[in-house]
This record gives structure tokens, C-alpha cells and sequence, in this order.
């Protein structure tokens, strides 16, 4: 009887705690003291867990309300500690599950900014998927927040507009 219910214990742990493990850094849930407005919390994936000093794949997200007018360009901008590499050879992004053909994605490395700019304007109220592949997380771990902007077509300023954050943790 013993040996049925400590199995049955060890299982439990096991079925309860997996999901936690597959389910991290899946997307923000209820982050407190951030700074960031709710409503500008951006989703994201790092589908490789975002471990330090380990490669790994952002999928970051822009809802389609966000999406308010067509985008030429999307900047991606980051703080100056963090100390990950970006393959900008492996950046793409996606509209409606399909990749979207780029003129050029750019690392400024020195500034903290990716620039990423399609062939064609991504359409308003289009949710936009923003997939940096090949990454290096930095050797520690930490929150980052990444910052994304966009600029619209015949914008003769290149005035950017914020579109959210997303607060990406590295552990």
C-alpha cells in the first residue's frame, strides 16, 4: 500500500510540474511592477527556453489591434546590457502563419536596434509575428526589455510608433 501511494505521489509531482517546464516563456502572463502599462505588454516565445548563454528563437508578437496602420519598417530596440548576438541573416517576419519577403534586416549593434524592412508594407489590423532566429542569449540572465516600433509608408519624417514591449527574461 505504501509503495502504491508513493508511486502514486511521484507521479503526481511529475504530471503537475511538466507543464510549468514546457509552458516558460511561452507568453507574458500577469507581470507586477514592471513599468510597462498592461495594455503595452507585448506577447512573445523563446522557444528554446531562453537559457543564458544558450541559442535560442524569439518569436515576438504584435496583436492586431496594435497594428492601427500599414508598416514599412519595424525597429526593435533593446537595452545596452543586454549582451546577446542576433543573426540578422535569420530574422523574418510572418503575417498570417506566411513569411513575408524582406528588402534588408539590419543589427546596429553599437545603438541596440534591429531594423527590419519588408518589401512590401505589412497591412493595419494585421497581427505580426517578428521571428529572430539564431540567437545568442547573454552569458547572464536577467529581464530585458525589448521595445518595438514601427514606421508607416509615406512617412516623409520616419516619424516611429511605439507599439509595445515585450519583457523578455533570461534565466
Amino acid at each position: 500500500m505504501r509503495r502504491l501511494f508513493s508511486a502514486l505521489a511521484v507521479t503526481g509531482f511529475l504530471l503537475t510540474s511538466l507543464p510549468a517546464v514546457s509552458w516558460a516563456q511561452s507568453l507574458p502572463g500577469f507581470t507586477l511592477f514592471s513599468g510597462v502599462k498592461s495594455e503595452n505588454q507585448l506577447p512573445f516565445r523563446l522557444d528554446f527556453g531562453g537559457q543564458t548563454n544558450a541559442w535560442d528563437r524569439y518569436r515576438l508578437r504584435i496583436p492586431a489591434k496594435k497594428m492601427k496602420v500599414a508598416a514599412s519598417e519595424f525597429v526593435v530596440s533593446y537595452p545596452n546590457y543586454y549582451k546577446g548576438k542576433f543573426d540578422p541573416k535569420k530574422i523574418e517576419v510572418r503575417v498570417r502563419d506566411k513569411k513575408v519577403p524582406l528588402t534588408e534586416a539590419k543589427w546596429d549593434r553599437e545603438n541596440g536596434v534591429i531594423m527590419i524592412y519588408p518589401q512590401e508594407p505589412v497591412p493595419a489590423g494585421t497581427s505580426v509575428e517578428i521571428v529572430l532566429s539564431n540567437v545568442r542569449n547573454p552569458a547572464f540572465g536577467g529581464i530585458y526589455y525589448f521595445n518595438c516600433y514601427t514606421v508607416s509608408p509615406g512617412d516623409a519624417a520616419a516619424l516611429r510608433s511605439y507599439m509595445g514591449t515585450w519583457i523578455l527574461s533570461v534565466s
